[in-house]
């Protein structure tokens, strides 16, 4: 018995990654998955290899009429929507006083915009099958800021912060509505953006409580909890997959 036998996913930014680790780790745990993303060679591979369990549909998330048909793919094919993840995300590395505003409105429509109209397009589809999971990828930088990323720890706080309104809001529904902050992931979005390239990512992570960067599995693994009746109590809450980063300062390694 899988522990998402029964329910229907809607999964944005699936093409690769953490979506795809997170698609892979649902339909294995007997769910059906709708995979949704801009990258439409990689997305409908993906959903291939899944096979009638999944599907691909074309997703700008920052377009209210793709998610309603995303939203509308899921609950046709598959018959109804029980779990919404937003995870698609983009990272745009800047300081305050010199990134351009089109950059910055960039990150802020999709990291932001894109998760708001992800709930607002899926909630009525949730709340028709009796209630669901939304999970929504933050980030430690939603948690703390970071220099160099202004646009997109300001996206990712907004996350957060939608998150917790949204639990509020329809928890009476029986939807329960959680925020992942994932740290430093070994996927293509944390390739050395400019001005990093001279940084050693290796001695970073070994400064970390768990010495190594994270895995999308890591991340799939909490969003199946928070998909899952697992977590049937948890809503409004902060999940941090982060291999300690947040805890406190490293200590002094010794020979």
């Amino acid at each position: 018995m899988g522990r998402l036998d029964g329910k229907v996913a809607l999964i944005s930014g699936a093409a690769r990654g953490q979506g795809e680790a997170e698609a892979r780790a649902f339909v294995r745990e007997g769910a059906r998955v709708v995979l949704a993303d801009l990258l439409d060679k990689e997305g409908e591979q993906v959903a291939e290899e899944l096979g009638d369990r999944a599907a691909y549909v074309h997703l700008d998330v920052r377009r209210p009429d793709e998610w309603a048909t995303a939203v509308a793919a899921a609950t046709s094919r598959f018959g109804k929507l029980d779990v919404l993840v937003n995870n698609a995300g983009i990272l745009r590395v800047g300081a305050l006083e010199t990134m351009p505003l089109e950059e910055y409105l960039q990150v802020i429509q999709v990291n932001q915009v894109g998760c708001f109209l992800g709930m607002q397009a899926a909630v009525p589809a949730l709340r028709a099958a009796g209630g669901g999971s939304i999970v929504n990828t933050s980030s430690t930088s939603g948690l703390a800021g970071i220099a160099g990323t202004v646009a997109y720890t300001a996206s990712k706080f907004a996350v957060r912060g939608m998150t917790k309104t949204a639990a509020v809001e329809l928890g009476h529904d029986n939807i329960r509505v959680n925020s992942i902050h994932p740290g430093a992931v070994d996927t293509p979005m944390i390739a050395a953006p400019p001005g990093f390239e001279d940084v050693d990512s290796d001695s970073v992570y070994a400064g970390l409580p768990l010495p190594r960067v994270g895995k999308p599995e890591d991340v799939a693994a909490l969003a199946l909890f928070l998909a899952s009746d697992e977590s049937a109590y948890c809503t409004g809450s902060e999940f941090v997959v982060d291999g300690g980063f947040l805890a406190g300062p490293p200590l002094p390694r010794t020979s």
